[in-house]
């Protein structure tokens, strides 16, 4: 199960953190994605994290301004972002897949398991 918040409104320029709280896997040989969906456009990949080995894959535009992390003991996975655009505007997703160790699917499609959005507003 999957459960993104933390969204909100924030000003260009300010950050913001994310939370995915995950629960029910039966391994850590499992991949969470942060995805994107703007208004009126396909969802994206954010970035991306092998829980078992720690790798991650981020998407360009994510490399200098987010960072992915993982709180063991709590099940949960943040998503901190920096220096955000209006163009982040958008609803944000995390998502699960079993894979191996170092598997870090960057495709929507790679992805099983979904939670619901979480809208993130960047406006001054």
């Amino acid at each position: 199960q999957l459960q993104a918040s933390g969204g909100g409104l924030v000003r260009p320029g300010g950050s913001l953190r994310l939370y995915c709280a995950a629960s029910g896997f039966e391994s850590d040989y499992y991949a969470i994605g942060w995805f994107r969906q703007a208004p009126g456009k396909g969802r994206e990949g954010v970035v991306c994290l092998a829980v078992k080995a720690g790798r991650t894959h981020y998407t360009d535009f994510a490399k200098d301004r987010f960072t992915i992390s993982r709180d063991n003991a709590k099940d949960t996975i943040f998503l901190q972002m920096g220096s955000l655009e209006p163009e982040d505007t958008a609803v944000y997703y995390c998502a699960a897949t079993y894979g191996g160790p170092y598997y870090v699917p960057s495709l929507v499609t790679s992805y099983r398991y979904w939670g619901q959005g979480t809208l993130v507003t960047v406006s001054s």
